[in-house]
């Protein structure tokens, strides 16, 4: 068995995209995944199974969030392993967590449209992008960042989900968890 972590985007955002977790967690078992936990309402679950093709598990995720719940979600799965490797490249100092974001990469953006953006001039973010993941520090909170999830979609061309610091810390232990 792997452990993997799916990453919903735009779920239980302001009213919108309504979906409990226990109904999410209820569908995940139906689809024959096992140890299946979220973590708090936005959309993050550590789950096992055999599969071993992370663009089949998404597909098959956002299909059953389809026809279950009737919403159009995009979803994001990586294995634990990649996961924390992401945590751990991170650039950004331990005293800097409350202003880092992980902008985590459905796939891996063009070089062009990389250099593109790093050209711009960003006075309250600092950002580093991988294949993977944009490290986001956001000096003045994310609620303000120009650069955000849909900048970054936007000017790279790729589907992406934001987690903040404390939440990759929480996704990381409990995949340890599950890990044998």
């Amino acid at each position: 068995m792997i452990t993997y972590i799916a990453l919903l985007r735009g779920i239980n955002v302001s009213g919108k995209n309504k979906i409990l977790m226990a109904d999410l967690k209820q569908m995940l078992l139906k689809l024959k995944l096992a140890n299946v936990t979220t973590y708090i309402q936005s959309g993050n679950v550590v789950f096992t199974t055999d599969e071993v093709d992370v663009t089949v598990l998404s597909e098959k995720i956002k299909k059953e969030i389809f026809k279950v719940f009737g919403l159009d979600v995009p979803v994001l799965v990586l294995a634990a392993s990649a996961l924390q490797t992401i945590f751990k490249n991170n650039p950004f100092t331990a005293e800097e967590e409350k202003e880092t974001y992980f902008v985590l990469l459905k796939s891996a953006p063009n070089t062009v449209l990389i250099s593109e953006v790093n050209k711009g001039t960003y006075a309250t973010e600092k950002f580093v992008i991988t294949n993977s993941c944009i490290y986001l520090r956001c000096l003045n909170g994310a609620g303000k960042a120009k650069c955000n999830n849909n900048f970054f979609e936007r000017k790279l061309k790729v589907q992406a989900t934001t987690r903040n610091y404390k939440t990759m810390v929480k996704l990381i232990e409990i995949s340890e968890t599950l890990q044998v």
